[in-house]
């Protein structure tokens, strides 16, 4: 690993640079950032009869065309491991954003993400309320939102 203050080559594993003590972090460890319009291979047709309960779909970025099935109450978005909706990818923050539902009601915030969270191409700074059909960027991942609304029109 090479230190960001000098340069100097380390050993992978090592916590502190060995030639200027610096401390290092692992690209693991950092997000990557991303300008909110990056273009990639989109999925196509989305496939909306099977969505009984409010749905985010995967249309671009790893895992195209994956399912998420919003049944909790709070709905955690992000790079840990241990968030409900995991997004592997260093453009997504550890802890990127929440989906809270209540009755028919779908929000998202940001939970203070460095790229920031994108309803239908606009940064929201607040808690947005989702609607059937709207497009999620949260890095480099574009997802959309259904709910048994979409099923009735």
């Amino acid at each position: 690993m090479r230190c960001k203050k000098c340069g100097s080559v380390n050993e992978r594993g090592d916590e502190t640079c060995r030639r200027c003590g610096e401390l290092l972090i692992s690209e693991a460890d950092t997000t990557m950032t991303l300008s909110p319009i990056e273009t990639e291979e989109e999925f196509g047709e989305v496939d909306i009869s099977a969505a009984e309960e409010p749905v985010l779909i995967v249309k671009k970025g790893p895992y195209i065309g994956q399912r998420f099935n919003l049944t909790k109450e709070e709905i955690t978005l992000g790079r840990d491991p241990a968030s409900d909706i995991f997004l592997d990818d260093v453009t997504v923050s550890r802890h990127h954003a929440r989906i809270n539902v209540l009755g028919n009601s779908v929000d998202i915030v940001d939970v203070g993400s460095l790229n920031g969270t994108y309803v239908n191409r606009e940064r929201i700074e607040e808690t947005r309320p989702l609607k059937s059909n709207d497009e999620l960027q949260i890095g480099k991942f574009k997802l959309i939102f259904l709910s048994k609304e979409a099923l009735k029109s």
